[in-house]
């Protein structure tokens, strides 16, 4: 008998509790969860997309899946999607992940929001689900992700997931919202660093900062003294020169506040010049990070590539915020098998167009399984 090939994401989904009465389970769980991931690589936005995939790609799936009964219908995988419990889901992605990549030294971890736009429904006032993801910068992939529960808020969501993830010898990096002491004592126990910014969310902190760098009579002073660093950028018509500076100089108000870890706090200095016009953006930062202006600087920069990576091809080229799915977990499930997808495509090397691997996934039943199986990085 011709051996089956080793799908590392099937063996992961196979461990899922299935929540379906057993006397209703025709297909197994796990077949449908790699065949709706296959469905989301070649671009399936829905689940009848999900059961039109399966018929014209069950030659090649089964190779590795056993399809007793055949391929499901899309009333199966919506049943299916809507019931899974969305947290054992994201868990069995976090384990999928820890398996073929861990989290490098030094390597940045983004962590940020972004809602599913259009998974309200007016007529419960269900606003749209709003999400907080890990992005790992350097191999490009989501680590995992939280639901924001429906009276809550990013706040009380980052610290659960950083709980989930593992983080030993990253740099953790995370916008205002997650400036929690809860957050960096979270972070500094898995034995990572962080970079958290300050705005008005820690308004008193993000003065002392300030006139730490800028505002005070001894600002220029405390400057010259920091490890700074400078890069300028042009491209596009554009010029673009950050500045960092970094200080283990802390100020009085983070001394007496005793932030876990803490040993720096920084600036980055933001100059863009398009045509004749400037602008200039400034922001503060607390750190445990020892005072490396070049370390601090790259793990700032590193930290905005998710919102390019990772939200804006979830945007524009899996059409997340075109998404009406709403009932039950569907919504935050799909979200799930997408960043899943993502993942898959951003470690398949032949060119870095998603678009285009999409195509060819949807086109190529060689190439989707090349992708599929191309797990280890």
């Amino acid at each position: 008998m011709e051996k089956k090939p080793r799908v590392a994401l099937l063996e992961h989904v196979a461990s899922l509790p299935d929540p379906r009465i057993a006397r209703h389970r025709w297909h197994k769980l796990s077949d449908i969860l790699v065949i709706a991931v296959c469905a989301v690589l070649c671009g399936a936005e829905s689940y009848p997309a999900i059961e039109d995939c399966g018929q014209e790609r069950e030659e090649g799936v089964r190779q590795f899946l056993e399809w007793p009964e055949g391929i499901p219908s899309h009333d199966t995988c919506k049943r299916v999607l809507r019931l899974l419990d969305p947290v054992e889901f994201q868990t069995c992605l976090l384990r999928w992940r820890q398996a073929v990549a861990e989290v490098t030294a030094g390597e940045g971890v983004a962590i940020d929001d972004k809602a599913l736009r259009r998974s309200f429904a007016k007529g419960t006032r269900k606003r749209a689900l709003p999400m907080v993801s890990a992005w790992a910068s350097e191999n490009g992939v989501v680590l995992g992700q939280r639901k924001v529960d429906t009276k809550s808020h990013e706040i009380t969501a980052i610290p659960k997931l950083l709980d989930l993830l593992v983080l030993k010898g990253g740099i953790v990096t995370i916008e205002a919202m997650g400036c929690q002491r809860t957050s960096a004592e979270t972070i500094i126990e898995q034995g990572a660093d962080y970079v958290l910014a300050l705005k008005g969310n820690q308004a008193t902190l993000e003065q002392a900062v300030a006139r730490f760098f800028l505002l005070g009579p001894e600002a220029e002073a405390h400057r010259t003294q920091s490890d700074s660093y400078e890069q300028t950028e042009r491209g596009h018509g554009r010029e673009e020169t950050r500045r960092a500076w970094i200080s283990a100089d802390l100020a009085a108000e983070l001394e007496a506040g005793a932030w876990p870890g803490l040993q720096s706090i920084g600036l980055v200095e933001a100059i863009r010049t398009v045509g004749s016009k400037t602008c200039v953006e400034q922001r503060f930062s607390l750190s445990s990070l020892p005072p490396n202006a070049e370390q601090f600087a790259r793990a700032v920069r590193k930290h905005w590539g998710v919102e390019n990576q990772l939200h804006w091809s979830l945007a524009v080229t899996f059409r997340e915020d075109q998404s009406r799915l709403r009932t039950g977990h569907g919504a935050e499930n799909f979200a799930v098998l997408r960043h899943m997808a993502l993942n898959l495509l951003r470690q398949e090397p032949s060119t870095k167009s998603l678009p285009r691997k999409r195509l060819a996934c949807a086109l190529n039943p060689d190439y989707l399984l090349q992708v599929l199986l191309g797990e280890q990085l």
